[in-house]
């Protein structure tokens, strides 16, 4: 436990890739295999699952503390972190305990099995034995929110540097559902067969976006341009007889889309595909809203009703495998070229179609074309270089997401609430609402886009302009205006205003709009009417 609160410290404390890289690649030289291990998975997101309850555990924190539970809770509050604050309020003490991570990972597990004495006795007795970043790490540990300034990137290119092996390598024996009880450090990381996981994904390639247009990138003719699709990316993976489905943030889907089992019968084995998963019925000319679509994600099984309601088919854009081949070295115009050749004799009924690319000659042409992105329910476009190969991450240079500007509509605030984090002191989560005759509707809540300054700035207002408290809710006196930017507007009874947006965000704060000259309930309505 000390080698990694080492290692969280040397993290922590820097903001340089390079001085995370190397500290990184020295705890995987040095450090026990079993604790390089769980290093790594506790780096890229797979935590033992807490425990102890948060109620539980701020109770004994209080108590140990010698501290009223009210104190307690209004120094959370502040500072925002339950395994901070615990680390911060309990008496200080050195650390005298020289066992392992795994250790300490597999003694929280174990606690699942035993009555709430005994883990009230192992966290107190833990307190007392761990001192320092080790007890902060532990609660971290403790309360199943372990998170680290790391991507898989930085990690993969840390092993890189302490085993010799190429990054991509390692970016792709790292994808898909391992867990540290059922592969070895030797088997995830240095085997020669350590990609013979049936299921295991390529990392996705991803774009960069492009903010003033093509016409920086050189020739036209050296480009390829489909529809930047609004669904769910997604890798469709046939191999041994079955099929799997993952998505771009490395979660298995396969349950949650059981129509993409009859790939197997068109499709050869050794068969991946890259492409987009979308909510779009047979007989329909454009896909259905991400908010059909959303339907299908939080669900492990899908009822019959909804999986007639609501199809899902994989808008393939890229074949990265092919009879057991991987093609992704090859130039994107190649694996284009077999794509369309693997899809052409699919049945129309097939959850596989082949993701249209776009014809220009110029750029203008092109610009043209992603005027019309909302009329096909995408969210701009796509450029591809003809000759890239299928990289790992986001790489600059060879593939571009060239969006739409934003919806936007003016609003005014009338609730905040406080962040988290290094923000828990400052108002960040604001509701906001548009005109219904002389009523304020509200409509949607945004936290980002405003500047440290600004949130500092309108903090100090909510203070003095509270009207009333709803728990950590305030209601402020109607006066601000904001513009709020989306990506799409849906139908919504659930919420007073009957719309919802997606990817809401405060564009600008308007200081120089009056509170009469916001938008109204019937402007969002004519969105709805056009862009829903």
């Amino acid at each position: 436990m000390k080698q990694f609160a080492t290692l969280f410290a040397a993290i922590d404390q820097s903001t340089k890739t390079t001085v995370k890289v190397a500290a990184l690649a020295e705890y995987f030289r040095q450090a026990p295999e079993e604790d390089r291990l769980w290093t790594v998975a506790l780096f890229s997101g797979r935590r033992p699952k807490r425990a102890v309850t948060t109620t539980r555990l701020r109770e004994w924190a209080a108590e140990v503390a010698d501290l009223p539970l009210w104190l307690f809770e209004e120094s959370y509050s502040v500072v925002g972190d339950l395994a901070e604050t615990i680390a911060l309020i309990l008496p200080p003490n050195p650390s005298v305990d020289n066992r392992s991570l795994t250790f300490w990972i597999n003694a929280l597990r174990g606690l699942a099995d035993v009555d709430e004495a005994q883990r009230k006795a192992f966290v107190l007795e833990a307190w007392q034995q761990l001192g320092g970043a080790e007890r902060f790490l532990f609660n971290k540990l403790l309360t199943g929110g372990f998170r680290v300034g790391i991507s898989q990137k930085l990690m993969t290119r840390a092993l890189a540097k302490a085993t010799g092996k190429p990054e991509a390598e390692l970016a792709h024996r790292l994808m898909g559902n391992w867990h540290p009880d059922e592969v070895s450090w030797h088997s995830l990381i240095e085997a020669e067969d350590a990609s013979a996981d049936a299921s295991r994904p390529y990392p996705f390639y991803l774009a960069y976006a492009l903010e003033d247009g093509p016409e920086t990138l050189d020739d036209p003719a050296n480009w390829r341009a489909e529809w930047k699709w609004d669904g769910i990316r997604g890798q469709l993976i046939l191999r041994d007889g079955s099929y799997f489905v993952w998505s771009r943030g490395e979660e298995l889907m396969t349950d949650r889309f059981p129509e993409l089992a009859r790939a197997i019968d068109h499709l050869p084995h050794g068969t991946v595909l890259d492409g987009e998963l979308l909510v779009w019925p047979m007989d329909a000319e454009k896909p259905f809203s991400f908010n059909a679509l959303q339907k299908r994600i939080g669900r492990k099984t899908v009822p019959k009703k909804l999986l007639a309601e609501t199809p899902v088919v994989l808008h393939a854009y890229d074949l990265l495998e092919w009879e057991g081949v991987d093609l992704r070295s090859r130039p994107f115009a190649e694996r284009r070229g077999l794509l369309e050749q693997a899809t052409a004799a699919l049945p129309r009924d097939a959850p596989v179609r082949l993701s249209p690319q776009l014809a220009f000659d110029t750029w203008d042409d092109l610009a043209t074309l992603r005027s019309g992105a909302r009329e096909a329910h995408a969210e701009g476009l796509m450029l591809k270089r003809a000759d890239s190969p299928y990289l790992a991450g986001r790489k600059k240079g060879d593939w571009w997401k060239w969006k739409l500007e934003p919806l936007t509509i003016d609003a005014v605030m009338i609730y905040a609430q406080a962040g988290s984090g290094r923000r828990a002191n400052l108002f960040t989560d604001f509701t906001f609402a548009v005109w219904n005759g002389n009523d304020l509707i509200p409509f949607t809540k945004a936290y980002s886009g405003l500047t440290d300054a600004e949130f500092r700035q309108i903090t100090a207002w909510v203070r003095k302009n509270t009207q009333q408290r709803f728990g950590p809710v305030r209601q402020v006196t109607p006066h601000h205006v904001f513009e709020i930017a989306f990506e799409g507007i849906q139908a919504s009874p659930r919420h007073k205003s009957g719309v919802a947006l997606r990817f809401p965000r405060m564009k600008r704060w308007r200081q120089d709009k009056p509170l009469q000259e916001a938008n109204t309930l019937d402007d969002l309505n004519e969105m709805l009417r056009i862009y829903g």
